[in-house]
């Protein structure tokens, strides 16, 4: 029921796919106990600079152009309010954008801001400056960062969004940005078209 709500979708849809997660060793589903995730990660998380990765972001937001969808104030959702360290239904900040890069659409953003940065974060600020940047300009420090990306296949909204057949193969980026003091103070999804965006790591020894 919490998945349901949490994702605005049927119990049914939420059920089945809870049934394709534990198919594949995900998650386990044992009677009168409930759902528990039960996957592990093959390895160790490579950690990296984050002043590397600001610059990096800096970079794809000077490069790129950003259409504003949406921004508006909202009850935080349970997920979001967990990953941001909120109390339940805190408001947040949601911004929904389009990057796109040579006219074409690059990806499929949206981020999370604390309620305290509605004045930072504004419509003309995003339209012409990264979300970073903004956060950086209302006096935040920014300490780490956490970044997973998975694969998924293009939703029919995503599709709309980003010009690409259904089921296309889509980078899914979700970044959680901290404060010098470990607050949380930016969450963003983005969905990227794996066609025209990839992640380069350079390793050394």
């Amino acid at each position: 029921m919490a998945l349901a709500e949490t994702y605005a979708v049927s119990r049914i849809t939420a059920r089945r796919a809870l049934a394709e997660l534990a198919e594949h060793n995900f998650v386990a589903r044992k009677r009168r106990v409930g759902t528990t995730v039960i996957y592990q990660p093959p390895a160790q998380p490579i950690e990296a600079d984050m002043d590397q990765a600001v610059d990096s972001l800096l970079e794809l937001g000077r490069v790129t152009k950003v259409r504003l969808l949406a921004l508006r104030r909202e009850p935080a959702s349970p997920w979001v309010a967990e990953t941001m360290h909120l109390g339940p239904g805190e408001a947040v900040l949601r911004a929904v954008r389009i990057r796109t890069l040579d006219d074409e659409p690059l990806g499929y953003v949206i981020s999370y801001v604390p309620a305290a940065l509605s004045t930072h974060v504004t419509r003309s600020g995003l339209t012409h400056k990264p979300i970073l940047k903004l956060i950086q300009e209302a006096g935040y420090r920014l300490g780490k960062a956490t970044q997973i990306v998975a694969a998924m296949l293009a939703d029919p909204q995503l599709c709309r969004a980003l010009r690409v057949e259904p089921r296309s193969a889509i980078l899914r980026v979700t970044r959680s940005v901290f404060d010098h003091k470990g607050k949380p103070v930016l969450l963003t999804i983005a969905h990227y078209r794996s066609d025209r965006y990839q992640l380069r790591l350079d390793l050394h020894h």
